[in-house]
C-alpha cells in the first residue's frame, strides 16, 4: 500500500507541477499579445505617416483604398485601360475580372489573363469594388528635397546637434566626476544647488538669458546654442554621477598607487566604465538637440541660412499643407536620423539609464 501511495504523491505532484506550467506558459502568452498590441498601437500614426508619404494625391483620394500604399488594378482592353474589380462567386469568394463594358442592370466582364474570354454579369456594376495593387511612390521625398532645401537644414542641424552634444559629454563628464570622486569642502551642498536648478522653469530665465545674448551680440548666430553646452546641466551631471557612484573606488586606489594623475584616472578608469551612461546621455542631448524647435526660433528667426530642420519643417508644413503626402515625406526625412542611432545604441542606452537609479 505504502508503494501504491507513493505512486500516486508523485503523480499527483507531476500533475500539479504540469497545471502550473501550463497556467505560466498561458500568462507569459496574453502577456506578449498585450505588449504586441500596444506596440502596434503605439507605432501606429508612425505607419501612417510613413503610408501617406509614400502616395501620389490620386491614391490617397481615392474611393475605397486601402491604408498601404496602392493603386486600382487596370488592364488594357482595345487601347483602353479598365478596371479590374472583384466580382462575388457562389462559395462566398471573390473574383478578380475586367469590367469591359459597365451597365445598369448587367455588365460585360473578362478574364484579366485572357481579355477576349468574355462573360457577362447580372447586377450592377457601381456594387463591385475595385482590386488593388501595392504601389509606392518615392516622389515626395525628392521633391521635399529641393523644395525644403533640406541639404542646408540637415547641415545646420548636425552641426548644432553634434558640437553641442560633445560640449554637454564633455563638461558633464568633468563635473560628475568631480562630485563623484573628488574630496573638496561643501562638495554635497554644492551638489542639492545644482539639482535643485533642475526645477527652475526654462520660462523664468527666458528674458534675462535672452536679454545676456542680445548684449553679447550673439543673437541670429549658433552662439548662443551651442556655449551654453559647454557650462554642463543638471540633468546629465546627475545622471553621469550617479553611474560613476557604481564603480568601487578600489579602482582609484589602484590606479593611485601605479602613479596615475586624477586626469588619467579619469581617462583609463572612470571613462571605460561609464561608457553605457555617456552613451545614454549622447542620445539624450543629440535627440533634444535635433528636435529643439524653440530654441532656433528664438535666436535665429531672422537668419534662415542658420535655422534648422525643426523651423524649416514647421514653416514648410504650413505652406503646404493641403498636398497631402509632402508633409509626411518631410517628417520622416527629420525623425530618420534619431531613430536609425536609438536603434544602433539602445544596448547602452537602456543599460545607463537603468544603472543610474542605483541608490548610492
Amino acid at each position: 500500500m505504502s508503494a501504491i501511495e507513493g505512486l500516486s504523491a508523485e503523480a499527483a505532484a507531476a500533475e500539479h507541477i504540469e497545471s502550473k506550467r501550463r497556467v505560466s506558459t498561458r500568462r507569459r502568452v496574453l502577456a506578449t499579445f498585450a505588449v504586441a498590441i500596444l506596440t502596434f498601437l503605439f507605432f501606429a500614426p508612425l505607419f501612417n505617416l510613413a503610408s501617406i508619404s509614400l502616395k501620389d494625391p490620386d491614391q490617397v483620394y481615392a474611393a475605397g483604398s486601402p491604408l498601404y500604399p496602392a493603386r486600382a488594378k487596370q488592364v488594357e482592353v482595345d487601347g483602353k485601360e479598365r478596371p479590374v474589380v472583384l466580382v462575388p462567386q457562389d462559395d462566398g469568394s471573390f473574383k478578380e475580372l475586367v469590367l469591359v463594358k459597365p451597365g445598369r442592370q448587367e455588365s460585360l466582364l473578362a478574364d484579366p489573363a485572357d481579355v477576349t474570354k468574355t462573360i457577362l454579369w447580372q447586377g450592377s456594376w457601381r456594387t463591385l469594388e475595385n482590386s488593388w495593387e501595392f504601389s509606392a511612390t518615392f516622389n515626395n521625398f525628392g521633391t521635399v528635397w529641393e523644395i525644403l532645401d533640406y541639404p542646408t537644414l540637415l547641415r545646420n542641424t548636425l552641426i548644432i546637434a553634434v558640437v553641442g552634444t560633445i560640449g554637454t559629454v564633455v563638461s558633464c563628464v568633468l563635473v560628475a566626476y568631480g562630485f563623484s570622486r573628488l574630496r573638496f569642502p561643501g562638495r554635497g551642498k554644492l551638489f542639492q544647488v545644482m539639482v535643485a536648478t533642475i526645477f527652475i522653469p526654462g520660462t523664468v530665465t527666458l528674458i534675462p538669458t535672452y536679454m545676456l545674448f542680445l548684449n553679447l551680440g550673439w543673437v541670429n548666430t549658433w552662439l548662443p546654442l551651442l556655449v551654453p553646452t559647454f557650462l554642463a546641466n543638471a540633468f546629465d551631471v546627475f545622471l553621469i554621477r550617479q553611474y560613476m557612484m557604481t564603480i568601487p573606488r578600489e579602482h582609484d586606489e589602484a590606479a593611485q598607487i601605479e602613479g596615475a594623475s586624477p586626469w588619467q584616472t579619469l581617462r583609463y578608469v572612470i571613462i571605460p566604465q561609464s561608457r553605457p551612461v555617456i552613451i545614454a546621455v549622447t542620445i539624450f542631448h543629440f535627440v533634444y538637440s535635433w528636435n529643439d524647435y524653440f530654441g532656433p526660433l528664438i535666436y535665429l528667426s531672422t537668419k534662415p541660412e542658420l535655422q534648422t530642420l525643426g523651423i524649416g519643417l514647421s514653416r514648410f508644413s504650413s505652406q503646404y499643407s493641403a498636398r497631402v503626402g509632402y508633409p509626411e515625406a518631410a517628417t520622416l526625412m527629420t525623425i530618420a536620423i534619431p531613430i536609425v542611432l536609438f536603434i544602433i545604441f539602445q544596448r547602452y542606452f537602456v543599460r545607463g539609464v537603468v544603472v543610474t537609479g542605483v541608490d548610492k
